[in-house]
């Protein structure tokens, strides 16, 4: 494997702070052996942990009204893969890239998939874009893409859709993203349910280029761009739809895609319950679709999302495999800072949802003990496993810190020498 950071720099890093984690490892470890839990059985299990990185987020984002690039952000998917790289080598918790087309298209899939493999990588859902109009095509998606009034809009967004499968198939993938921003601005803009039949009778045609072994994940948002009515607005809508299109279609869940105070943790229950909880896109958020950084500002939230996970993963096993990504817009971060910080974020959710005693925490809901109850699930998300996910790091070839280190190798100085701005290239495609 291709390594970007200097493998002599992350030992040396290590070896700098091993006399205090192996002081910290093993406090914590005897902690949790009055607990009656195995320090090294949940090192084992945090190292089978991983999060897929979006492509886009590794530039630098935006708002509606403005975008501020970064100094050696990446200019085409191959540079992307360069900071994904890096990102991964870090933290060995990012193994896989999500892509965005046509953001990211190439006429040569096989020389990404050689190129990501360098870097010990590999491809996960890929994600369509119909959300914007990409120079050159004929129909535009102002007033809708797959639930467009027009036959001709909705045609080419389903082409653009199925392009993104094949696409996807020739880098190893194995399911497609569809999120639409389609929608109405304006009481009586469109028929309601007359635009969720277009929708569905859109994707009926995507579902059936679907190969044998793929799934679509359908992604709802509350609102933005469209800011009356959002086609496929809740979890609810976005259930119906992939029941109506059969079991190669679930729902896709992002974390900042709800009104504020929703109840996601249950969401994430209702869905697994039926069977169609596909995967997640984690970030944050503090009023409406923020995409924060992970864990930045709701922590307590995550760690409840992995106690339903947890509780799915013992119900159901092997069978249970959703689709984890980050999918955030960094525009004040360096991008693989936050995406470093977010993935071990996550990562400590999940670790910390393995905590919960989940004998004692049945016993005390069928006593109908509610405070009890609470407690055994803030005993678990008060513990702080950073000790945990270190050695799970060092013991990969990773970074104890991976921020600290990734900042005294220079990477990103190299990167802006290397990178020089190129007028009109946005790694983000965002704004």
């Amino acid at each position: 494997m291709t390594t970007l950071i200097d493998t002599g720099l992350v030992a040396e890093h290590n070896a700098a702070a091993e006399a205090h984690l192996w002081n910290d490892y093993d406090a914590l470890g005897g902690m949790l052996a009055r607990r009656g839990q195995d320090i090294e059985q949940l090192t084992a299990l945090a190292q089978t942990f991983a999060v897929a990185l979006p492509s886009w987020g590794v530039g630098t984002g935006g708002t509606r009204f403005a975008r501020f690039p970064g100094g050696g952000e990446p200019r085409n998917v191959f540079e992307k893969l360069e900071d994904c790289g890096v990102i991964q080598q870090l933290t060995r918790a990012t193994p896989t890239v999500s892509l965005h087309f046509p953001w990211d298209a190439t006429d040569d899939p096989a020389a990404l998939r050689e190129v990501a493999g360098r870097f010990g990588l590999g491809f996960d859902t890929v994600n369509s874009n119909t959300f914007q109009d990409q120079q050159g095509q004929a129909q535009t998606y102002k007033y809708g893409s797959l639930t467009a009034s027009s036959a001709a809009v909705r045609a080419q967004a389903v082409a653009h859709n199925i392009d993104c499968i094949e696409l996807g198939r020739a880098l190893g993938s194995k399911a497609l993203t569809v999120w639409v921003g389609d929608g109405a601005n304006f009481p009586g803009q469109h028929n309601l349910r007359g635009a969720l039949e277009r929708y569905l009778e859109s994707m009926r045609d995507i579902y059936a280029a679907l190969p044998a072994d793929w799934n679509v994940l359908i992604e709802h948002k509350l609102f933005e761009p469209a800011f009356y009515a959002t086609t496929i607005a809740d979890w609810g809508t976005s259930y119906a739809c992939a029941n109506a299109l059969g079991p190669k279609a679930k729902c896709l869940v992002d974390l900042g895609h709800h009104a504020p105070n929703t109840n996601i943790e249950m969401i994430v229950a209702r869905l697994a319950q039926f069977g169609k909880l596909g995967g997640f896109h984690f970030n944050d958020s503090k009023y409406g679709d923020d995409d924060l950084d992970s864990g930045s500002i709701n922590p307590f939230q995550l760690f409840l999302i992995f106690n339903e996970l947890a509780d799915v993963a013992e119900r159901e096993g092997k069978d249970f495999q959703p689709s984890y990504m980050l999918d955030q817009s960094h525009n004040v971060t360096d991008p693989i800072e936050s995406l470093m910080s977010s993935a071990v974020e996550v990562q400590r959710a999940f670790v910390q949802a393995a905590l919960v005693d989940r004998a004692a925490l049945l016993h005390h809901q069928q006593n109908n003990d509610a405070l009890q109850s609470a407690q055994t699930l803030k005993h678990a998300f008060r513990t702080d496993v950073s000790p945990i996910l270190a050695m799970a790091r060092v013991r990969a070839g990773a970074a104890a810190d991976p921020v600290a280190c990734y900042r005294a190798s220079g990477y990103r100085a190299g990167k802006q020498e290397a990178r020089p701005a190129k007028a009109g290239a946005s790694s983000s495609g965002i704004v």
